[in-house]
């Protein structure tokens, strides 16, 4: 069952210079080491982060908060699985959140093109959980 659904864009070249500011904490502020460690290397490694910052703040989106609630970027954290599909980890008061409202899966869809990356999440429920 569907209980919520955000969907975000980000500006990749924003996202550039971001990364290209020594004085800049975009990295640590943003992303957990396991994530920054994913998308360490590579010329779309600007497009990679943006795509997963469109994702966290898709999924703040689907749990109502935004950035309130104790909930920030690191508290989201969006994995490669060994298939190469994106999934969702939720830590702290994101995982709680997501909780009460009853989510317990997540479906994320992310892309980039041109200087933009989107992504969308759905956040579903088992079949006999409560609403």
């Amino acid at each position: 069952m569907i209980i919520a659904h955000g969907i975000d864009l980000v500006d990749i070249a924003h996202t550039a210079r971001l990364l290209a500011d020594p004085t800049d904490q975009l990295l640590n502020r943003c992303f957990t080491l396991q994530e920054q460690e994913a998308v360490r290397t590579g010329t779309d490694r600007a497009a990679r982060l943006s795509g997963r910052l469109a994702a966290k703040e898709a999924v703040m989106k689907a749990l109502g908060t935004g950035f309130s609630a104790g909930i920030g970027f690191l508290s989201i954290e969006i994995v490669t699985l060994p298939s190469g599909a994106p999934t969702i980890i939720l830590h702290g008061e994101a995982q709680m959140r997501a909780e009460a409202l009853g989510i317990s899966s997540w479906l994320i869809s992310t892309s980039h093109e041109g200087n933009m990356a989107i992504a969308s999440v759905i956040g579903l429920a088992d079949q006999g959980a409560p609403r």
